[in-house]
């Protein structure tokens, strides 16, 4: 990609200051009761960033069971998706961490860039 005389993918680094980080997400339902503790561990323990959670309106995983706010369907069981970045060594030490309490297949991660100063 050639942008303004910036050759390749160094056009990021021409457009603005960025910092590489890791994002997680993490894949739940609000049944699995364990969001609070999550919460807690990458606010107080880990001390990640920032941390995002959202609400599925629908979804579905590896059993096939639909998860869906139905007006009259009062479960609770909605899908939840806890989004959270760091610092590459630090996530991959969160995320060891969080192995034995994550079922296998719920964490998705990969390499990103976020402005900076």
């Amino acid at each position: 990609m050639f942008v303004g005389g910036v050759v390749g993918n160094d056009y990021r680094e021409a457009i603005v200051k960025q910092v590489e980080v890791t994002m997680v997400r993490i894949y739940l339902t609000e049944g699995e009761g364990i969001l609070a503790s999550l919460l807690k561990r990458l606010h107080d323990w880990e001390k990640v960033k920032g941390v995002t959670v959202f609400r599925g309106i629908s979804g579905f995983g590896h059993a096939g069971v639909v998860h869906t706010s139905v007006a009259v369907d009062l479960m609770l069981d909605l899908p939840v998706v806890v989004e959270f970045f760091d610092e590459p060594d630090k996530v991959t030490s969160i995320l060891e961490h969080l192995s034995s309490t994550i079922k296998p297949g719920h964490m998705v991660f990969w390499n990103a860039f976020v402005n900076s100063d």
